[in-house]
């Protein structure tokens, strides 16, 4: 008899565990949230059909508010000022707070949450802080072995998004994805 006891308070025991660690029902407004995350985790979709370029569900509400911190020098986060300027601060505010979009399948937008301007990079490897959008204004997001970021320009192939020493922006044909002053770690 005290075998069975035992085995009972096991099961009631196992049974207030699983339910305990049991993740939360979903809503239908949770659905759709975990249906992109799911979608870019595994690169499938609920249907199993194999995402095209044209296909764009993926992108859907996956924006990341982020800082883009980059370890040379002292630190500096990326910032974009109301005047267009791009430049590195060293103390976190709110013009360094970026706004990180999905435009395909690994670039990505920058906005400045506070400035309203997109970074854009020129022909020349300039940074920019523009009003609109366009083609100057997407970078290919790359996870580096140390697990920080490369951002280079999807218009102009080769050109980085790079800070010196001093936190100024450095001309994007003239750093390589290998320097430290394309590194950037996003922070929240």
């Amino acid at each position: 008899m005290p075998k069975l006891r035992y085995k009972v308070s096991l099961l009631i025991l196992g049974l207030l565990v699983c339910n305990v660690m049991a993740p939360p029902p979903v809503t239908s407004g949770e659905t759709q949230t975990i249906h992109g995350a799911l979608m870019g985790a595994r690169g499938r979709s609920w249907d199993k059909r194999e995402l095209t370029a044209g296909d764009g569900e993926y992108l859907r509400g996956i924006k990341r508010i982020r800082r883009l911190y980059c370890n040379v020098g002292i630190g500096f986060h990326l910032q974009v000022l109301p005047n267009g300027k791009i430049i590195g601060v060293h103390s976190e505010n709110g013009y360094s707070l970026l706004e990180i979009s999905p435009v395909e399948r690994g670039v990505v937008t920058l906005f400045g949450v506070i400035s309203h301007l997109f970074i854009a990079m020129t022909e020349k490897g300039k940074l920019y802080g523009s009003r609109d959008y366009s083609d100057d204004c997407k970078f290919k997001e790359s996870l580096l072995d140390n697990n920080y970021n490369a951002y280079e320009s999807a218009a102009h192939p080769g050109m980085y998004i790079g800070l010196s020493r001093a936190g100024k922006t450095k001309k994007g044909n003239r750093i390589t994805p290998t320097m430290a002053m394309t590194h950037f770690l996003p922070r929240m």
